[in-house]
């Protein structure tokens, strides 16, 4: 047990059972993983209805985690590149069924001419890390590591299977948005949604809001390690040296490092809940929609140990069950518990933010005694 720090915001009555559910992961978490700080937000037909935070952004409980406390999601992030994504699709300067090395010739190499934008953006491409040894250090060096990847032949044969990108998906999906577009991800975000404190890539000036992280106590389960998984997750060179740093923060790496607060996750993910729209203003067509959600593959990843539906870069519920009861739900986990997601059936949107990240990989309890608070009043 802990004591429970003043909750802030706003949650009508309706919602109590969330309430209660946000106070407990303070005082009575899952698996003794009470809260150190955390936010709570969830928008109902694009509109904001919950938003809950409570608890200090720093170690020694000096900063109260506030309404403009930036958080890093890290993976929870790759729901964020999705859209993006999407939004060249509506643009018409992306096909999701046509190869990636037709916008980006040198992609094409070892083997991956054939890979789609669609196959790409749902983890079959067969590049989920570096297959030869590389130092941490490479991945601050934009152009280095993408040369690797693009020479890389893939792990498995492309199309035939999900094998979750942790980390190398940012910087392929990135530098097909910079090829298309002419933007980086971070610019495109910040001048396409104005006004969502949403950030790849956060400028020094917004460091000091950033909250402290605690690190998970314990690794997460990847099942049977291989190859495979230890490209993914476990090499030397599997992802940044300096995560925290100034450095980190700064670089625009799309599916790692996103610092943002709750309320303005749960306002993007409506585009996905809301058919397409965000707050009045047409993000994507009903076609686009479709295509950016619908199922390219299911199966047992061949990185994470779950039997994952994938859309364009975003989870899809069915099978999955970790967004709640509908199984059209579609969202992201991210590295330590939090996590953004989009129901279409009930028009809801939300995203869940902590301090104190956990070992699972996806569901994290917190986030789901969460979930099924929301739903219990629906």
């Amino acid at each position: 047990m802990s004591d429970l720090p003043d909750i802030q915001g706003v949650c009508p009555p309706r919602f109590s059972a969330v309430k209660d559910a946000f106070a407990a992961n303070f005082t009575d978490a899952p698996e003794g993983l009470n809260e150190r700080a955390a936010r709570f937000s969830v928008c109902i037909d694009g509109e904001p209805a919950i938003d809950l935070w409570a608890g200090w952004a720093d170690a020694a409980k000096t900063v109260p985690y506030g309404e403009t406390t930036l958080t890093p999601v890290f993976s929870t992030g790759k729901a964020v590149m999705a859209l993006l994504i999407a939004g060249c699709v509506e643009r018409g300067r992306l096909d999701y069924e046509r190869p990636v090395a037709s916008y980006w010739p040198d992609f094409g190499q070892a083997g991956k001419d054939r890979i789609t934008v669609g196959e790409l953006m749902s983890h079959q491409a067969g590049l989920p890390g570096f297959s030869e040894p590389v130092e941490p250090s490479i991945w601050f060096d934009r152009e280095a590591a993408l040369a690797r990847l693009c020479a890389q032949a893939p792990m498995w044969p492309p199309g035939t299977g999900s094998g979750y990108h942790p980390i190398t998906i940012g910087l392929l999906a990135g530098e097909l948005f910079r090829l298309v577009d002419g933007r980086s991800m971070g610019t495109a975000l910040r001048e396409d949604f104005p006004g969502l404190d949403l950030w790849i890539g956060l400028p020094e000036a917004e460091h000091a809001r950033v909250a402290q992280m605690k690190k998970p106590t314990a690794a997460p389960d990847l099942g049977v390690i291989d190859a495979i998984k230890r490209a993914a997750f476990l090499d030397t060179g599997s992802a940044p040296a300096g995560r925290g740093s100034a450095e980190w923060r700064t670089m625009e790496l799309p599916s790692a490092n996103l610092h943002g607060t709750a309320r303005d996750l749960a306002r993007i993910m409506g585009v996905f809940a809301a058919g397409g729209e965000l707050e009045g203003r047409t993000v994507l067509s009903a076609e686009t929609l479709a295509a950016a959600t619908r199922e390219r593959v299911r199966g047992l990843d061949k990185v994470v140990p779950f039997r994952i539906s994938w859309a364009a870069g975003l989870m899809r519920n069915e099978g999955l069950g970790m967004f709640g009861p509908n199984a059209g739900t579609v969202g992201h986990y991210g590295w330590g518990g939090s996590c953004a997601f989009a129901d279409p059936a009930a028009k809801v949107s939300g995203a869940y933010v902590m301090t104190r990240q956990s070992p699972h990989l996806i569901g994290d309890p917190r986030a789901v005694r969460l979930l099924d608070a929301l739903y219990s009043a629906f």
